[in-house]
């Protein structure tokens, strides 16, 4: 390793940075995190500070889990690499897939395709839907339905599923045939509706408008996070996803939970559609699946996607897939942090842990006005809207957020800017203390507004 006189010389020069632009990075250069211990960061300087972003809604484990590090390392000796593709295999993928298939059972999963992330997970999803419909006979089928604020990830056909345009303008023409529906979002809405049951009435109506628009028989999937995690943390009635459900059903259209944020325990269940009461077609898994230690994902199938691939013979063949497709390492990786995932049972710490934090957030709004909207209470998932005029529900600057950025972390938490909104999402390991030093340091953070 250089040394640190190296490292800030050269910080934002070579290497671009994904979700910012190259030139602000150059002329103020971002943090460099060097160590992590359980759940905090420290940087460069000596600094540390809670990790309430959980590095990027994925080390559930936190930091120090010796036994899935471990699994890593024993892996690379035994066998570093082999392919997946037809024809090889490797003993920890085949435990991994057994492993990844029971745990999401409870939601209907009876197949696992493994990527090397989030992103890859939901480009199998989408294409295999398509295939699914083609299958069965319906090649008219190839249409998706979303949500505006929805994130799914940052491929063409993910970008284009997509409800913010941050990740579409510039990168246009998208996919085809991709059509947004209104997110499930009290505050801010084209109905001007707060009640999120109403709300949820008046997209399934927008729904079946489209549809109808449409064609059932153009639309292949609808796509939805069980709460939306980057668009701010929008969490859905209940009756929402079982009104997607329904919905979807009727019309025969495929129903994909995004589970890339929301599985693994994060909203305090072992995912969001369980959280829920519904049973997708498809989900799209990644992060949790090992804490972020290694880049691995999942696109998982029901069986009934299932019984059409595999009853199709030659045509049912998936020519689709990664070189780091069921990677052994990574696989090794997926058993041991689900098998520490079970032991810690960090559902119940997120759904605890959670309520503490958004609670603690809902008292700092009720003394400074800046904060317009808090969304969370399911898990460990909470956003904050900052504004700076609550009547007019004006959206904050960009200077003024990052102040709050730093002041908040100079104090002691690092938290996440997406736009407006502050974005948290801690390790499930998280301890009371360290969530309390969280609330402190917003509290500074707000201050300096």
């Amino acid at each position: 390793m250089k040394d640190e006189n190296f490292l800030k010389e050269n910080n934002a020069r070579q290497l671009w940075h994904p979700m910012g632009a190259p030139g602000d990075a150059q002329a103020n250069p971002p943090k460099i995190i060097k160590g992590a211990e359980g759940s905090s960061i420290t940087d460069i300087d000596g600094h540390s500070a809670v990790d309430a972003v959980g590095g990027l809604w994925c080390v559930n484990l936190g930091y120090s889990n010796d036994r899935v590090k471990q699994a890593i390392a024993d892996q690379l000796f035994d066998l570093p690499y082999y392919s997946a593709f037809a024809g090889t295999s490797n003993p920890p993928a085949i435990e991994a897939a057994y492993a990844v298939q029971e745990f999401f059972a409870p939601d209907g999963m009876e197949r696992v395709f493994f990527t090397s992330g989030g992103s890859d997970s939901v480009e199998t999803c989408l294409r295999l839907a398509r295939q699914y419909h083609r299958l069965r006979g319906e090649a008219t089928r190839t249409k998706f339905l979303s949500l505006k604020k929805g994130y799914h990830g940052t491929h063409f056909g993910g970008a284009s599923v997509n409800g913010n345009n941050r990740f579409r303008i510039n990168y246009e023409p998208l996919l085809p045939g991709c059509f947004h529906l209104p997110s499930p979002y009290p505050y801010r809405n084209p109905f001007n509706e707060t009640d999120p049951a109403k709300l949820a009435q008046l997209i399934a109506q927008a729904m079946e408008d489209e549809i109808q628009f449409q064609g059932a028989n153009t639309i292949a999937a609808f796509i939805m996070e069980p709460i939306q995690g980057a668009g701010g943390v929008i969490v859905p009635d209940a009756t929402f996803m079982p009104l997607m459900r329904e919905i979807c059903d009727r019309h025969g259209i495929l129903l994909f939970s995004d589970e890339v944020i929301t599985g693994f325990g994060r909203t305090g269940d072992w995912s969001g559609a369980r959280h829920w009461g519904v049973q997708p077609d498809m989900m799209s898994t990644a992060k949790g699946i090992t804490s972020g230690y290694f880049p691995v994902g999942a696109a998982l199938m029901s069986g009934k996607v299932a019984e059409v691939f595999e009853g199709a013979g030659a045509d049912g063949g998936i020519y689709h897939g990664y070189t780091y497709s069921a990677h052994p390492v990574g696989a090794a990786a997926v058993i041991a942090c689900l098998e520490e995932t079970l032991r810690l049972d960090t559902k119940t710490n997120a759904a605890a842990r959670g309520k503490q934090l958004y609670d603690g957030v809902c008292k700092l709004a009720e003394r400074y006005d800046i904060i317009g909207d808090v969304r969370g209470g399911h898990g460990l998932m909470t956003g904050i809207e900052i504004v700076s005029d609550r009547a007019a529900k004006t959206p904050m600057d960009g200077e003024t957020m990052k102040r709050i950025h730093q002041t908040a972390y100079e104090a002691g938490a690092m938290v996440r800017l997406g736009m407006h909104n502050i974005l948290m999402s801690p390790p499930l390991t998280i301890t009371e203390g360290e969530i309390d030093t969280i609330l402190t340091a917003l509290d500074k953070g707000f201050a300096s507004a």
